[in-house]
């Protein structure tokens, strides 16, 4: 595919409108796992059981898997600017039907529609961005945007769970839409037309597939988002039964692991343009390295909490390694790519999240996190042994 050049470039300061993006990424994964600390609130007044309301925290991964390259292929020809526009429109239409609905069909139909926004959120932003500046900026836009899943990730559970307390989960959704409307205008505002190259169709999406060091990234990717995810997802139990943290200890330790995941995304663009399989590998490893340690030194607190700051650095690293190798693998096809790694980490957050909740059910919280130690392990292992050739990386910025 054709990489097209932007039209109107050079009328404003390009970093404000990778910046547009960056909080839209923010807003989305914000608003993807936002329930997950108000799932108790939800479902009493949804009037369903607690495992019901735990499936609207699982339906937009489900649904932005499989629409992530539908999407890709039906943009066609549009205007990419009009494509992210109309994207973080359906979150801000996801977060109003939550806010005002009035059974649990309703709000889960909210959040299928903000599903289709991951979806395409993903398969786009990475391309847009980098389209936004020099081809030198590439690798630093990628991480600004990818930045906003490790703020997001986080962000969304404890404000969540203490706003929610003070104001009620619908005000919660609700000033997610407002703010969503804000970065939407700030789109409109910043982000220039960006014309589409040549349009991509089925044949090129399995093309890529075909391409070794695409095909790696991926496996290895999803290996590791997989291992992530088995212990994410209990994350907030491991805090609070585990190292015996109160709520504000909670929301604190959350609040770090968010801001280690940003200092991580940074150092890991500072890494992969040095050498992409390298800095992925090492990420991998090192998050295997905390999780396992993290599980031998939950006697001691502030050592635990030092790994767990540890695996968010690491984690923060994975997103963006992952998407400069995907760059790398083929340009000229990175929306593609980028369609397909969505559907890879969506379909492991769910298997993840799914294995964790057995073995924390029938084995513990230390099961958990050893098996997520072992899946980031073998994605390690399959990036460090494949034998594919890797680009010139970028040069820094």
């Amino acid at each position: 595919m054709r990489i097209a050049h932007r039209a109107g470039a050079g009328k404003e300061n390009p970093w404000w409108a990778v910046g547009s993006i960056a909080a839209g990424t923010f807003l989305l994964v914000t608003t993807e796992f936002l329930p997950i600390g108000l799932l108790s609130r939800l479902a009493g007044d949804l009037r369903v059981s607690q495992g019901i309301a735990g499936l609207s925290v699982m339906a937009p991964g489900l649904v932005a898997a499989v629409v992530a390259p539908m999407l890709v292929l039906m943009a066609g020809s549009l205007d990419r600017r009009h494509v992210m526009t109309a994207l973080t429109a359906a979150i801000v239409v996801s977060n109003a039907v939550a806010a005002m609905a009035g059974n649990y069909a309703v709000f889960l139909l909210g959040r299928l529609v903000l599903g289709v926004a991951v979806g395409g959120v993903w398969a786009f932003a990475i391309t847009v961005g980098r389209r936004l500046v020099p081809p030198s900026a590439g690798a630093r836009a990628t991480t600004i945007i990818s930045a906003g899943i490790s703020a997001g990730t986080v962000f969304g559970m404890p404000v969540g769970a203490v706003v929610g307390d003070w104001v009620g989960w619908r005000a919660v959704f609700a000033a997610n839409a407002l703010l969503g409307l804000l970065i939407l205008l700030a789109q409109f505002r910043f982000l220039p037309r960006l014309s589409a190259g040549e349009r991509i169709d089925l044949g090129q999406l399995f093309a890529y597939m075909r391409i070794p060091m695409a095909r790696t990234g991926l496996i290895a990717s999803g290996f590791v988002a997989a291992g992530h995810f088995v212990a994410y997802t209990f994350l907030e139990p491991y805090l609070r039964d585990g190292l015996h943290l109160r709520q504000n200890g909670v929301a604190m330790a959350l609040g770090g692991y968010a801001f280690a995941g940003i200092v991580g995304a940074f150092a890991g663009e500072w890494r992969a343009v040095r050498g992409v399989k390298r800095a992925f590998v090492a990420a991998a490893a090192s998050m295997g390295v905390a999780l396992l340690v993290a599980v031998a030194t939950m006697d001691t607190a502030t050592l635990a909490l030092g790994m767990v700051m540890a695996w968010g650095v690491a984690f923060g690293a994975v997103p963006v390694c992952v998407q400069i190798w995907m760059f790398d693998a083929a340009p000229e096809r990175h929306e593609a790519g980028s369609a397909l790694l969505v559907s890879t980490f969506q379909i492991s957050l769910a298997a993840g999240a799914a294995l964790g909740g057995v073995l924390v059910d029938h084995a513990g919280i230390a099961a958990a996190f050893i098996a997520s130690a072992a899946s980031t392990f073998l994605g390690a292992a399959i990036a460090s042994l494949s034998r594919i050739a890797i680009l010139q990386p970028e040069q820094p910025v």
